[in-house]
C-alpha cells in the first residue's frame, strides 16, 4: 500500500497526467462524434443560418396586366402592361446583412453553449466513473485481506485456537468486504450506461482508478479574464447586444423615404404610350416608435450583461475556492495516510498475536475511513476542475 501512496502522490502533484487525459479526452471526442443530440444541433445550426439570410435581399419586381374591353365597341379595347421594383433606403440592405451575420454567430454560441453543457456530463461521470473505479480497486484490497483473515480464522477455529465469536467477526467483516464490492460494481455500470447513452448507444471503456489532477493557477483574476471570453453564453449575449445596435440603425434606415421605379405601357386602338414610373414612400406613422424600441432593447441587454457576467465571476469564484480547499484536504490525507501506514502495521500486529480481532478491526475502520476520505475528496476535487476546464478552451 506504501507503494501505491506514492505513485499516487507523484502523479497528484505532476500538473497532467498525460496517459490518464488521453483517455478521458478520446471518451470525451467520441461522444462529442457519437451524441445524437450534438448530431441533431449541428444541423439545426445550419438550417438557422440559411434561415437568417433569408429577406436581406431586394423585395420581389411586381408586374402588371390589364386588358380592358372598350364600350362602344368603336373605342377599341386597352392594354396595360407596368413592371416595378421596391427600394428601401439602400443602407437598409447592409444592415440586414449585418444582422444575418451577427445571427449565425449567435447559432455557433448556442450551439458551443449546449455541446460544453453535454461534454461537462460527460466529463463529471468520467470523474464518476474513475473514482469508482479507485473505490472498487481499494474495496478489493481490503476484500483480498478480508479473505486471508476469513481462512486463517476459519482454521484456527477448526483446530480450537479461537472461539466462535472470533470466527464469526471474521465471516462478517469478510461478507460486509464482498457486499461493499458488489454494491460499487453496481453504480460502475450505471455510470458506463450514462456515458454510452450521451455516446449515441455505443458502450464506453475508461479503465483508469487514479485520479491524476491538474494544480490550480495562481491568479483566479487572470485565469477569470481568459474564461470569460470562452463562454458561449456570455458571447451569445454580447453578440445580442449588437444585433440591437445593428437593428437600431436599420429601423432609422426604414423610416427614411423608400423608393420605387419601373417600366409602363398604354396601349389603346391607334394610340401606343411608354415609359418609367417612379415613386416615394412619405413615412409617417409605419415605422413610428420602432428606433425608440430597439433602444430600449439594447439597454436592457447590456444591463443583463453586466449582471450574467457577475453571477459568472461569482459561481466561478466559489467554483475555485472549493477547489482550493479539497485540493489542501487531499494533498493532507495522503501526507497522513503515506506516514502513518496504520493499516500494514495493524496487520502485522494481528499476525504476532499482539491485538485481538476486534480491536484490528475497529482500528481498520479508522485507517480505510481516512483513505475513502482521501478518494472522495479527490473525486470532489476532480469534479470541481471539470467545471472551472470548461471554460478555458
Amino acid at each position: 500500500m506504501n507503494k501505491y501512496l506514492k505513485i499516487c502522490t507523484l502523479l497528484f502533484m505532476l500538473p497532467v497526467s498525460l496517459a490518464a487525459q488521453i483517455t478521458v479526452d478520446s471518451v470525451l471526442s467520441n461522444i462529442e462524434r457519437n451524441n445524437t443530440t450534438l448530431t441533431a444541433l449541428r444541423k439545426s445550426v445550419e438550417a438557422e443560418k440559411l434561415g437568417n439570410h433569408t429577406g436581406v435581399y431586394l423585395q420581389n419586381p411586381e408586374v402588371g396586366f390589364n386588358y380592358l374591353w372598350g364600350s362602344p365597341d368603336a373605342l377599341g379595347n386597352r392594354t396595360d402592361i407596368n413592371i416595378k421594383q421596391s427600394f428601401d433606403f439602400p443602407t437598409a440592405y447592409g444592415y440586414r446583412r449585418q444582422i444575418a451575420d451577427s445571427r449565425n454567430l449567435q447559432a455557433d454560441f448556442e450551439y458551443q453553449r449546449q455541446r460544453k453543457d453535454i461534454l461537462l456530463n460527460a466529463r463529471l461521470l468520467c470523474a464518476d466513473l474513475m473514482y469508482a473505479n479507485a473505490v472498487i480497486e481499494e474495496n478489493g484490497k481490503r476484500l483480498a485481506n478480508a479473505q486471508n483473515i476469513a481462512g486463517a480464522f476459519q482454521t484456527m477455529y477448526e483446530k480450537g485456537e479461537v472461539g466462535i465469536l472470533e470466527h464469526n467477526k471474521a465471516q462478517l467483516n469478510l461478507l460486509n468486504s464482498r457486499k461493499a464490492v458488489e454494491t460499487l460494481s453496481i453504480e460502475r455500470n450505471t455510470v458506463l450506461k450514462q456515458l454510452s447513452a450521451l455516446n449515441g448507444g455505443i458502450a464506453v471503456e475508461l479503465d483508469d482508478s487514479s485520479v491524476q489532477l491538474p494544480m490550480l493557477p495562481a491568479d483566479f483574476d487572470q485565469w477569470y479574464a481568459k474564461a470569460e471570453q470562452n463562454n458561449p453564453a456570455l458571447l451569445w449575449l454580447k453578440q445580442e447586444i449588437e444585433v440591437k445596435m445593428q437593428q437600431e440603425k436599420l429601423n432609422r434606415a426604414l423610416s427614411l423615404p423608400k423608393a420605387s421605379a419601373g417600366y409602363m405601357s398604354e396601349k389603346v386602338v391607334g394610340e401606343h404610350f411608354q415609359g418609367v414610373t417612379v415613386g416615394v414612400s412619405i413615412p409617417l406613422w409605419e415605422n413610428k416608435n420602432t428606433v425608440k424600441y430597439a433602444q430600449a432593447q439594447t439597454l436592457a441587454l447590456q444591463s443583463m450583461e453586466v449582471d450574467s457576467k457577475l453571477q459568472f465571476y461569482n459561481q466561478l469564484k466559489i467554483q475555485f475556492e472549493k477547489a482550493a480547499s479539497l485540493q489542501q484536504t487531499a494533498l493532507e490525507y495522503r501526507k497522513l495516510i503515506e506516514s502513518s501506514n496504520n493499516a500494514v502495521l495493524l496487520k502485522k500486529a494481528l499476525d504476532a498475536g499482539e491485538i485481538p480481532l476486534i480491536n484490528y478491526l475497529t482500528e481498520l475502520t479508522f485507517a480505510n475511513s481516512a483513505m475513502d476520505n482521501l478518494l472522495k475528496s479527490e473525486y470532489e476535487l476532480n469534479k470541481a476542475l471539470s467545471v472551472l476546464a470548461q471554460f478555458e478552451k
